[in-house]
C-alpha cells in the first residue's frame, strides 16, 4: 500500500472508491492513503470499532480558544500574588534573572512538545508519547504523575473561598469550595466548547489586566504617575540581589510554579479542530507571552518596588499588599486592591478548571493505552470523557477539604508531593522529544512531513532536560544548608518517589521493554500530507487582515 504522499499511476488516478471505508482518497489529482485518525490500534485497546470509537474525543477547540487559552492561560495566581515574594527573596536583578532562565527552558519544552502534538494530535499527548516512543513503563510513570501534579485543584478551590472573604464573609468556607467544585465538573462534563468559550474570556480578563499594569508601571517608574521618577534607584539601593544569590536559586522552583499550565496547549491538540494550524501558532505565542507577560512585569515590578518594602512578601496572599496592588497605590489607584481581587479569583477558577481537563484528558489517554480502567475512556455524548471527569474531580474535592479542615498536616505532604512533579512531567517531554525525532530519523522519514519544527533541535531539548534536571534537584538545597535537616530533606524530594515507584513496579510486573527504534509506530492517529494541504488551502483564501492577525497571533 502506497504512503500518504506516494503518487500513483495516472491510470490510476481516474479510479474513484466512494466506499467512505476505503482508506485511499484523491486529493489534486493524486490518490493518497488516509490514515484513520480515530484508530487506535494498541494492544491495549479493543479491537471492535465501535469501542475504538466512543472513545474519541470532539474537536470542538477552535483557533480562537487554542490561541486565547496559550496566550492567557498560565497567567494566574503565580503572576498576581508570587512574583513580589519572588523579588523580596532574589531581588530585582535575581528574580529578573530565574525568569529568564525559566522562560527559556518553558520555551524549549514547547517547541518539543508542539513538534508532536501537530504531527500526532492524540488523547494523553506526551504522556501516550512517552508510552508509544520510549517504553510502557515509562509512559505509565509520567502519565500517573503528570495526573498527580494537576490534582493540585484542591489549592485553587480552597484558596477561591479566602478571596471572596477578603470583602465579606458571606458563606462558610466550605461551601464556597463545593459551589467552585461543583460548577467547574458540570463545566467539564458538558464537553470541551463550553471548557474553551470559558477559557478564552478568562483569558482574555488576565490579559487585559497585566497590560494595564505594564502601562501603569511604565508610568510610575518614568514620573509620570506617582510623586518621582524611579528609574533605577532601586538596582542601587536597596541592590540587585538579596539572598547573597542563593535567593535565585529559590525562586527558580516559585517561578517555575508561574509557567505550570503552558503545557496544556500540547493536550488540547486532540480536541482542536485543526492541529496542523493552531497549535504551531500557540507555540510561537508562548516566545511572546514569556517576554510581555512575565519578563517584562518582573522587570518593571523591580523597577517600581525596593526588594526591602515589608508588603512585598506578601506572606498571606492578601491582595491588598500584592505586588500589583502596590504599584497601582503608588500610581494613586486605591481601587487597585479590589480589581486584583476579582482578577485572582478569576484566575484561580481559570486554574481550577483547567486543572480538572487536564486531569481527565490525562486518564483518559491513560485508560486508551491500558495503563488505567478501561472505563475511564468512555465519552458522553458531548465528547466528555465523564468518567475520568468525575474520578479526578473527586480526589480533588477530598483534598479541598483536607486543607479546610484539621488535616493541615496531611495537604502539607500531599503539596511537598506533588510540588515537582510538573517538572518531572516537563523534563518527561523533552526525553520523550530526543527520541521521537531518533526513530523518525531512524526510519527514514522526510522532514517535510512534520507540520511544524522545533526551534534549535536537539539544543532545545538538552537545555530542557538540564535545566529541569537542576531545577528538580537543586530546589532542595536548603536541606542541607546551613546544615542537613531531615524533615525538609523529605518534604523537598520526596516528589520523586511516586514515579520511581510507577516504573519500577511497572517494569516488575509487567517485564516491559523499550521500544526499537525501527518499531516506533508513526501512522496510528498521524495527520496526513492531506491534512495540512487542506488547512494551507484554508489559509490561502482568508483576507489579507486575518493572515497577519494569524502571523502575529
Amino acid at each position: 500500500m502506497p504512503t500518504p504522499d506516494q503518487k500513483i499511476s495516472r491510470a490510476e488516478q481516474g479510479v474513484i472508491d466512494n466506499n467512505p471505508n476505503n482508506p485511499m482518497r484523491v486529493f489534486n489529482n493524486e490518490k493518497v492513503e488516509v490514515y484513520d485518525q480515530t484508530d487506535l490500534s494498541f494492544e491495549s485497546i479493543p479491537n471492535d470499532k465501535e469501542s475504538i470509537a466512543s472513545a474519541q474525543p470532539i474537536r470542538g477547540l477552535s483557533a480562537r480558544h487554542i490561541q486565547m487559552i496559550s496566550l492567557g492561560g498560565c497567567i494566574g495566581t503565580g503572576l498576581f500574588l508570587n512574583s513580589g515574594q519572588n523579588i523580596a527573596i532574589a531581588g530585582p536583578a535575581g528574580a529578573l534573572i530565574a525568569y529568564i532562565v525559566v522562560g527559556i527552558m518553558v520555551y524549549c519544552l514547547m517547541t518539543s512538545l508542539g513538534e508532536m502534538a501537530t504531527y500526532l494530535p492524540v488523547s494523553g499527548s506526551f504522556n501516550h508519547y512517552a508510552f508509544r516512543f520510549i517504553d510502557p513503563a515509562f509512559g505509565f510513570a509520567i502519565g500517573w504523575n503528570y495526573w498527580l501534579s494537576a490534582v493540585t485543584i484542591a489549592t485553587e478551590i480552597s484558596a477561591s473561598a479566602t478571596i471572596i472573604n477578603w470583602w465579606k464573609p458571606v458563606l462558610p468556607d466550605p461551601a464556597w469550595s463545593t459551589i467552585f467544585i461543583i460548577l467547574i465538573i458540570l463545566v467539564n462534563l458538558v464537553g470541551v466548547q463550553l471548557f474553551g468559550e470559558l477559557e478564552y474570556w478568562f483569558a482574555l480578563l488576565k490579559i487585559l489586566i497585566v497590560l494595564v499594569f505594564i502601562i501603569i508601571a511604565l508610568c510610575v517608574t518614568t514620573g509620570g504617575l506617582g510623586e518621582r521618577v524611579i528609574g533605577f534607584d532601586y538596582w542601587k539601593n536597596p541592590g540587585a540581589f538579596a539572598g547573597a544569590g542563593l535567593g535565585t536559586l529559590d525562586v527558580l522552583l516559585s517561578a517555575g510554579f508561574s509557567f505550570m499550565g503552558t503545557e496544556v496547549v500540547g493536550i488540547t491538540a486532540a480536541e482542536a479542530k485543526n492541529p496542523t494550524k493552531t497549535v504551531p501558532r500557540a507555540i510561537r505565542n508562548t516566545f511572546w507571552r514569556i517576554i510581555f507577560f512575565y519578563i517584562l512585569t518582573i522587570f518593571l515590578l523591580g523597577m517600581c518596588l525596593p526588594f526591602d518594602n515589608p508588603d512585598l512578601a506578601n506572606p498571606d496572599g492578601d491582595p491588598g499588599t500584592a505586588s500589583f496592588t502596590l504599584v497601582f497605590t503608588l500610581a494613586g489607584i486605591e481601587a487597585g486592591a479590589h480589581v486584583i481581587n476579582a482578577v485572582i479569583l478569576i484566575s484561580v477558577l481559570s486554574a481550577a478548571n483547567s486543572s480538572l481537563y487536564t486531569c481527565s484528558r490525562t486518564m483518559l489517554g491513560l485508560a486508551k493505552d491500558g495503563n488505567a480502567p478501561r472505563f475511564l475512556a468512555k465519552m458522553n455524548r458531548f465528547g466528555s470523557p465523564y468518567w475520568a471527569v468525575l474520578c479526578s474531580s473527586i480526589v480533588g474535592f477530598l483534598c479541598v477539604f483536607a486543607s479546610i479542615y484539621s488535616a493541615s498536616v496531611a495537604f502539607v505532604w500531599f503539596l511537598s508531593i506533588t510540588a515537582v512533579s510538573g517538572f518531572i512531567g516537563w523534563w518527561g517531554i523533552a526525553v520523550v522529544h530526543i527520541r521521537f525525532r531518533q526513530a523518525f530519523v531512524a526510519q527514514g522519514r522526510s522532514m517535510d512531513d512534520l507540520p511544524f519544527k522545533a526551534f534549535g533541535y536537539p539544543y532545545s531539548a538538552y537545555i530542557a532536560i538540564a535545566l529541569t534536571t537542576f531545577i528538580i534537584f537543586g530546589q532542595g538545597y536548603n536541606a542541607f544548608y546551613p546544615e542537613f535537616n531531615g524533615t525538609k530533606f523529605v518534604q523537598n524530594y520526596i516528589g520523586l518517589v511516586p514515579v520511581t515507584v510507577w516504573y519500577i513496579g511497572y517494569k516488575l510486573i509487567r517485564k516491559s521493554k523499550v521500544i526499537p527504534l525501527m518499531d516506533v509506530d508513526f501512522e496510528t492517529g498521524r495527520v496526513t500530507r492531506l491534512d495540512i494541504e487542506q488547512d494551507d488551502a484554508e489559509d490561502k483564501v482568508l483576507p489579507w487582515y486575518r493572515k497577519v492577525l494569524a502571523w502575529i497571533a
